[in-house]
């Protein structure tokens, strides 16, 4: 499986927010820091809660479970640097 994490600068907000494949992944965060750590804590999490089934648990060895989750920073935006 593999999944991405985009984070986009929001002028108006002021804040990084997702973009993602992952269901139910929302992030907001004022640095990109701040954005990482959550992606780090929330994404893997949510992973396995909305695209992991029983089925795949019995059926599939813990390799084939591992995801992974492209990161892409940030391009510009004012906290981007």
């Amino acid at each position: 499986m593999r999944f991405y994490v985009k984070a986009l600068w929001d002028d108006e907000a002021e804040v990084f927010y997702s973009e993602s494949d992952i269901v139910g992944l929302h992030i907001e965060a004022a640095t990109i820091d701040e954005f990482v750590s959550t992606m780090e804590e929330l994404a893997p999490q949510m992973v396995v809660e909305n695209h992991v089934t029983k089925q795949d648990f019995a059926k599939k060895s813990p390799l084939e479970m591992v995801s992974s989750i492209i990161f892409q920073r940030p391009s510009h935006g004012s906290a981007a640097a």
